[in-house]
């Protein structure tokens, strides 16, 4: 199946920058969607940002104009660009992905470990 790993977590004060990266593995054969949720404690996860195998992106109105998703297919990785954040943007950050493997040929959705993020002063 496929793993997904994030990377790039840590604190931050307001106003900071943090990128976020996940890599899949575990022979894969595709990936589709992939995107960025969020999950605060004490709320549900959320969404944050999504792309498309075609790089179409949406984001959450929350993080519009501050965050950017982006995707490099060679690396089978998708990114997260956090600017301008916010103590409300602290949250534990997964990453997801629609996708397949040799073993597994049919698209399934995964999801990483999640990694996390606080903005704090």
């Amino acid at each position: 199946q496929v793993q997904l790993v994030e990377s790039g977590g840590g604190l931050v004060q307001p106003g900071g920058s943090l990128r976020l990266s996940c890599a899949a593995s575990g022979g894969i054969r595709t990936l589709a969607d992939m995107g960025w949720h969020r999950q605060a404690p004490g709320k549900q996860r959320e969404l944050v940002a999504e792309i498309t195998r075609g790089g179409t992106s949406d984001y959450a109105d929350s993080v519009k104009g501050r965050f950017t998703i982006s995707r490099d297919d060679s690396k089978n990785s998708v990114y997260l660009q956090m600017n301008n954040l916010k103590p409300e943007d602290t949250a534990v950050y997964y990453c997801n992905a629609v996708g397949s493997t040799w073993n597994r040929p049919s698209e399934s959705l995964y999801w990483g470990r999640g990694t996390q993020v606080a903005v704090s002063s």
